[in-house]
């Protein structure tokens, strides 16, 4: 493909500053909510008994669209596997995925309601850049965290391993408690304050530890919240635009950048 019909293409697929753009993207929207709709009413069984035909053929009528599609994403970026290894060029895979996969796997193709995720562009469809800079300061505070939160779960992680431990000791078979990793169930559904019920302890050190992992599952409630909330506030607010890079497809630049902030392309 020669460079100009590829620019071409690049802006009628990523950009929505043209007619063409537009046009393009909103019929993309209209075509992931119905194709969710479809998959959505397949699982419904007075309705699957009804109209499944109808519905398993307008699936693999929006896969095909969306496979054609993706491959054109493909071909109108310079650097194919930067757009294939983004959030959306991932997003975009996994959506066509599932139908192919059911060919092997029954019911594979309940996972298409992944193609959901692909309605995230609306925000820059309709020109709403102050969403895309919120979704990349979500990121951004997400991977400032990420390193915090990992150790929080791994004390976490820990609590639950003593705690299903002594109640193993503590309550035994008689109470449900038949192994470690049962305990460990146990921990996990006290201290998430889920408390299915299934288990519980019978004796009064059993209901003292128990009560103990409640007290602390509240306290741990707000911590993760805590962590990503100050990252948020120490992220630094700035104005970024929803225009696409040509070389890797990314969104979030700053509104006076002039080159990709993730592969140095010119925008």
């Amino acid at each position: 493909m020669n460079e100009s019909r590829r620019e071409r293409l690049h802006e009628i697929i990523f950009e929505a500053d043209t007619p063409a753009g537009k046009a393009f993207d909103v019929a993309l929207l209209v075509s992931i909510v119905l194709s969710v709709a479809a998959v959505i009413l397949e699982s419904v069984e007075p309705v699957a008994q009804r109209f499944g035909t109808i519905l398993r053929v307008a699936e693999w009528v929006f896969t095909i669209l969306f496979s054609i599609e993706y491959v054109l994403r493909l071909a109108s970026v310079r650097r194919p596997l930067a757009y294939a290894t983004s959030f959306f060029g991932v997003v975009d895979l996994l959506a066509v995925l599932p139908t192919y996969l059911s060919l092997l796997i029954g019911g594979a193709q309940s996972l298409l309601v992944i193609r959901a995720l692909r309605l995230l562009r609306i925000f820059r469809i309709l020109k709403f850049a102050r969403y895309v800079g919120e979704i990349d300061s979500l990121v951004r505070a997400l991977r400032a965290s990420a390193a915090k939160i990992v150790v929080f779960l791994f004390v976490v992680l820990t609590l639950v391993l003593i705690m299903g431990s002594a109640m193993y000791v503590i309550e035994g078979h008689e109470s449900g408690f038949t192994s470690i990793p049962r305990g460990m169930y146990w921990a996990i559904v006290t201290i998430t304050t889920v408390g299915y019920g299934d288990i519980a302890p019978r004796s009064w050190l059993g209901q003292a530890v128990a009560s103990a992992a409640m007290i602390i599952g509240y306290s741990l409630i707000i911590i993760p919240t805590a962590i990503f909330s100050m990252e948020l506030i120490e992220g630094r607010r700035r104005q970024v635009t929803t225009q696409s890079c040509p070389e890797c497809a990314r969104e979030g630049h700053d509104a006076d950048a002039v080159y990709c902030k993730h592969c140095s392309a010119r925008l």
